[in-house]
């Protein structure tokens, strides 16, 4: 078991479509704190020194306004080793910014929280989590989410979904796998079960 000065991290993670985002929002409505590392990576794609040193090993995703999510996106989400340099950049920005929010929390004597993180895994912070629950669905399921959710082509959808990770990987490395393949009354009894025996492991 990972903690840091008292606080255990419960590491939230899943595939893209699964409804992770659906699964955060109910742990939030819950009680829990939750760290979104997505609106985190937001935060520090404006940082002067992030963009600097984006605008060396990508310059043509950087222009005057900041960031071209669009431009970087097709670009990582298609190519392997520039998604790893991408996530070597970012990543300790992103750290600087968790670690940052969970010394706030402790001192509002939070003792359990959520860090909603999709890169978990890559950027290694499974290391820290006291448990991960990880978000997983039906890759048709996961498609039409997708679809309807991005408005992109199909051929991109299928490509980002055969570009992630199995369910047997998120499986085999997490203590909670929530299988998001029915309604959302379905998803919700699943995410408080997971709750219940959160609190029970970790006594809270």
């Amino acid at each position: 078991m990972n903690t840091l000065d008292g606080v255990n991290i419960i590491g939230l993670t899943g595939q893209s479509g699964a409804g992770k985002t659906t699964v955060s929002a109910l742990f939030k409505d819950f009680g829990f704190s939750v760290i979104n590392c997505d609106k985190i990576a937001r935060r520090v794609s404006d940082f002067p020194e992030f963009l600097s040193e984006m605008k060396l090993a990508f310059p043509d995703c950087v222009g005057e306004s900041g960031l071209l999510r669009q431009k970087l996106g097709a670009l990582v989400f298609n190519n392997h080793d520039a998604l790893r340099r991408y996530g070597r950049i970012i990543f300790p920005y992103i750290a600087a910014d968790i670690f940052s929010d969970i010394r706030s929390l402790r001192a509002q004597n939070v003792r359990l929280i959520i860090l909603d993180a999709p890169t978990l895994f890559e950027s290694g912070f499974d290391s820290v989590c006291s448990a991960v629950i990880s978000v997983v669905a039906p890759f048709d399921i996961k498609l039409k989410r997708i679809l309807e959710r991005d408005g992109i082509p199909v051929e991109l959808a299928r490509s980002r979904l055969s570009s992630q990770f199995s369910e047997k990987f998120f499986s085999d490395r997490s203590d909670f796998l929530i299988v998001n393949d029915g309604s959302a009354d379905d998803l919700k009894e699943k995410a408080e079960r997971t709750v219940s025996e959160l609190k029970e492991r970790f006594d809270v």
